[in-house]
């Protein structure tokens, strides 16, 4: 099977899960006995492509043009179809970005193929690469196989594999470079200035460590005990959608299926309940510790480690002996 893995960089820097969809990809190359690919698209870009060789890859693909220094589903539709007319993929990988949203459906069906978008797992059966997916907001999983001759599209959503246990090659992949036509007229898109939150907002999937709070919190002045909290453990301030519908802390701090989507190395849950929007949003956390006062709390299907208590008496205690800790 030859696959084909294309990244997502902006301004010379790598989306975050574009090393978890290489994690992916990998895996799949070694079940499926695969030749896995990298591509990196863009313009002057080559140093991230000399990057991505150093991960256990057969080859890292190069496309650059000037028409693709500022990202347009144009550009890249015209200029990934030529890609993959030359390469001749099989199965064609990607991350689950709002990037890769906006293009991606568009170059499959350029092509007259199937895409099966927002994956979560995967297992080869019987010489048949099967795709799950979550449907209805997590409440049922998927089973997705394609149809018809390939290449076919999947994309894998953020936080369904970790980027850290990518594999580093023995020794650099080479790097290829591939010419793309492209004109000026082909491009019906003129990119404006890039969208930038406000300087107060967090993007938490780059948070290693999350305190994330719920309605256990029972009041806006609570919320001092989680900050410092997470201040002592060196982590950001997140929050279940009550909290945020109340207005108690800002949406850019709601985790879940209308909030961010994050996988941090440590995840605390602070009286969370853990209804299944919330856990779609935090599931693929390494480590995930749930502090509830009621033991039948869903939040303890997910959860590594489960303390049944009241977090007023309990997040204090913590603090303060990390606080200890930091001191000594």
């Amino acid at each position: 099977m030859n696959i084909l893995l294309i990244t997502e960089q902006r301004e010379g820097k790598w989306n975050k899960t574009s090393l978890e969809a290489l994690a992916a990809a990998q895996q799949i190359a070694a079940e499926a006995k695969g030749h896995l690919s990298g591509l990196v698209i863009g313009k002057g870009v080559a140093t991230l492509a000399d990057e991505l060789a150093a991960s256990k890859l057969e080859e890292v693909l190069l496309v650059e043009h000037d028409l693709l220094g500022a990202y347009t589903p144009d550009g890249f539709t015209l200029a990934l179809a030529q890609a993959i007319a030359q390469v001749k993929p099989d199965l064609v990988l990607l991350p689950h970005t709002y990037q890769v949203r906006d293009f991606a459906p568009k170059l499959a069906a350029a092509l007259g193929k199937g895409m099966i978008g927002d994956c979560v797992g995967y297992r080869y059966e019987n010489g048949k690469l099967v795709f799950v997916r979550q449907m209805f907001q997590g409440k049922t999983a998927a089973d997705v196989v394609f149809e018809g001759a390939p290449p076919w599209f999947a994309t894998f959503q953020a936080g369904a594999f970790r980027g850290d246990l990518v594999a580093r090659g023995a020794s650099k992949a080479p790097v290829k470079s591939l010419a793309v036509e492209l004109k000026p007229e082909q491009i019906r898109t003129k990119p404006l200035e890039l969208f930038r939150e406000a300087k107060l907002a967090v993007d938490l999937t780059q948070a290693p460590i999350l305190v994330a709070i719920g309605r256990g919190i029972k009041a806006p002045e609570n919320i001092p005990i989680a900050e410092k909290l997470a201040q002592a453990i060196g982590g950001e301030l997140a929050a279940s959608r009550p909290i945020c519908d109340e207005g108690w802390l800002p949406m850019d701090r709601q985790i879940g299926s209308s909030g961010q989507t994050v996988a941090p190395k440590l995840y605390l849950a602070l009286g969370i309940s853990g209804a299944i929007q919330h856990v779609v949003g935090m599931k693929g956390s390494r480590t995930i510790v749930a502090i509830n006062k009621d033991q039948n709390a869903p939040i303890f299907e997910v959860a590594d480690y489960g303390i049944v208590g009241d977090l007023f008496e309990i997040v204090p205690a913590l603090t303060e002996e990390l606080e200890k800790t930091k001191s000594a």
